[in-house]
């Protein structure tokens, strides 16, 4: 899935880091030791909120538009975008075994040609998700 989401970015007092948190995900909070650093940061912890409430099977909450929110005086906001399928298929590299049923004849021919029957699986099948392999 594919969220957009608003993030505040506050400096500490001597601006050597940031304080940043989705005000629509409850807990969604952490620092950066630079703005890049930070939007970097708060993305990876927004990504990690959304698919535990995904895999959770808990509400994912709306957006909350920019001029709705409560933002401290000294924020700057952000714009930020997660796609959860893409942070899975970058993270989640565990191998699941799943039996696949071919016909004989397409399974004799793979073999004979040295096709890896696993790897064309998943090859379409991200094809098929428009997601890019795991890095």
């Amino acid at each position: 899935m594919k969220y957009i989401y608003t993030a505040t970015f506050v400096p500490n007092e001597d601006d050597t880091k940031y304080y940043c948190r989705v005000p629509d995900l409850p807990g969604c909070i952490t620092t950066g030791s630079s703005i890049d650093d930070a939007i970097e940061m708060i993305t990876d912890a927004a990504s990690g909120w959304l698919i535990v409430a995904e895999d959770e099977g808990n509400e994912i909450p709306a957006a909350t538009p920019q001029h709705k929110l409560d933002i401290p005086e000294n924020a700057a906001c952000s714009i930020i975008r997660v796609d959860t399928l893409a942070y899975r298929a970058a993270t989640d590299t565990r191998a699941v075994r799943k039996n696949v049923s071919l016909p004989a004849w397409m399974a004799a021919l793979a073999e004979k040609r040295g096709v890896n029957c696993s790897q064309v699986l998943q090859d379409g099948l991200m094809q098929l998700f428009n997601v890019s392999h795991a890095r």
